[in-house]
Order: C-alpha cells, then structure tokens, then sequence
C-alpha cells in the first residue's frame, strides 16, 4: 500500500470508531472494550495487515509496543502490573498508532519515561496516539454529559474514571479540554511538582507550571503537600499568589485534591481560577509569574 500524503487526524478517527460504537452498542456501551475493538475491526477492514495478536509482556518500565510482523500482520503488547485504566489507555494508545500512523513506521514502543518527555523528536506521533486514546475511550459528546451534573469535582473525575474504565487522572485531563475556566492539572510526589498541564484559558493567562524545565516545590499551605489518603476531596480557596505570582492580589483560585496509592503513588491536584483580568485593567503590582524555580532548570539527557 502506497504511504498516504498526510498523517489522519486522531480526533476525527476516534470520532469515526465512536459513530459506529454507538450505532451498533449503543451509548450505554462503556467502557470501551479496546482489545475486542482493535483485533475484530483490524480483521474486518484490513484484514492482510491486521492485528493478529494482543498480549501481555510484564517488563519493568515498559508500557507498550505495536510491531508489525514478518507476515505484514501486527501484534500489540502491554504490561499487565498497571492499573486496569492504565492499560486501558495503553491499548487504545497503540491501537491509535495503528489506526493512524502503521504506514509510517514498524515499530511503536512506549516506556515510562516517554509519557512526560515532551521535547522528543517522535513526541508528535505520540501526542496523536494520546489523542485518540482519549476520544475513543471518553467520547466528547458523552464526558459532557457526565459532567454537567456534578457540583464536586474530585467527585466528578471518579465518576468519569469509573464510567469509562480509565484512571482518575485521565480524567482530570479530559475534563480540563472542556472546563468553562482557567484550569491546572498538577501530579505532585515527594513535595515537589511532578508534571503539570494547563488549559488553553489558563496557558493563554500565563498560568503554566514548567516542571519538566524547572524544580518546583509545593507552596508552604499548599494541600497538594499532604500524600494521605484521608486528604482525597479536601477543598480550599487560597490566593491565586500562592501558585501564581503574576495574579492580582485578590484573585483567588481553589484547590481540588485526590491522592493515589499503589506502585506509583502521587497526588493530583486542580487549581481552578476564574477568568483572567485584562492587564490594562490592574493595578501596578510587582511579583515573577509562576512560582520561583528553587535551582537552574534540569537537564535531561
């Protein structure tokens, strides 16, 4: 088969999948079944290079691989010590690779590591994947369903984590896409901010934690600084400044905490803000945006 001119757009591919789902399962069909999807819709609609094969390869450090076979068929394997959402969304992952991008390349690998590097050569490609992923497992149409109804929002996130069979992070991700404001995802362990992700409002405001460039510790009256688990749900309303340093003075954000236990314990957070105030209408105020890195920004090899 000739290489296509262009890459398919994940969005629209997950879309396509989720079209056909609902006319033949139903909309109370979740959670998606990717290992049934990937290996009978692979065999119906490309069934010379379809996927043949989905199995568990438990390798310290590995997520998951999609490989073509000498035959022109392909394989998919994953590692089964995740947790059932995270292997969920390694699977409809490298069924994204396949569906999108087979014709590029004949091997996909995902470890650990390559989940928060952002600055690799191939981090186009697996930004795609992740995209598809999440439209295919969290439909749009019906995550906004799910979520117009709920008040609380660690709440919220469970609900759309048990519903869609995915991890309560996944969903906080999902959800910043759609929230009506300024919005942060923050992943903290150890005192010190892991991973963060902003949506498009609070990026557009200034509003970005850069972890991966910066060693950034949890403000002193933070919640995100407790790892117990007795602090899931906790809510708090604190000066968008302990955070944010370019906020005006009384902007105020809230803070939304769940802590996760297992092999990979973390706490996520969400810091919600209100809009942003346009800079011709502050006061002169002095202060640095984003909290003060405590040493030069980390090299990563």
């Amino acid at each position: 088969m000739d290489k296509p001119a262009t890459v398919k757009r994940p969005m629209a591919e997950a879309n396509r999948l989720t079209q056909m789902l609902d006319l033949v399962r139903g909309q109370d069909r979740f959670p998606v079944d990717v290992q049934e999807l990937a290996l009978e819709y692979s065999n119906q609609c490309f069934a010379s290079e379809r996927i043949a094969k989905i199995v568990a390869m438990d390798i310290p450090g590995f997520e998951g691989i999609l490989k073509a076979r000498s035959d022109g068929q392909w394989a998919i394997g994953y590692n089964s010590e995740q947790s059932p959402g995270r292997v969920r969304f390694t699977l409809a992952h490298e069924f994204g690779h396949y569906m999108l991008h087979r014709q590029l390349q004949s091997s996909f690998k995902c470890t650990s590591k390559d989940v928060y590097d952002w600055e690799s050569m191939e981090r186009k490609i697996e930004t795609d994947a992740d995209l598809f992923a999440s439209y295919l497992l969290m439909p749009l149409n019906d995550f906004r369903q799910q979520v117009q109804d709920h008040a609380g929002q660690i709440e919220m996130l469970r609900h759309c984590a048990d519903r869609y069979g995915v991890s309560i992070m996944a969903a906080a991700l999902k959800w910043i896409e759609i929230a009506p404001k300024r919005a942060v995802v923050v992943v903290v362990r150890d005192g010190f901010v892991h991973w963060a992700r902003s949506n498009t409002a609070a990026r557009k405001s200034g509003l970005v934690l850069a972890a991966k460039k910066n060693l950034i510790e949890v403000p002193e009256g933070s919640l995100l600084a407790r790892s117990d688990e007795s602090a899931s749900g906790l809510i708090q309303m604190k000066s968008a400044r302990l955070w944010f340093l370019k906020e005006p003075q009384d902007m105020e954000l809230v803070e939304h905490i769940h802590v996760v236990e297992g092999g990979w314990p973390y706490t996520l957070g969400l810091l919600l803000l209100p809009d942003a105030i346009p800079l011709w209408e502050r006061r002169d105020e002095d202060g640095d945006e984003g909290l003060a890195p405590l040493s030069h920004p980390t090299r990563w090899r």
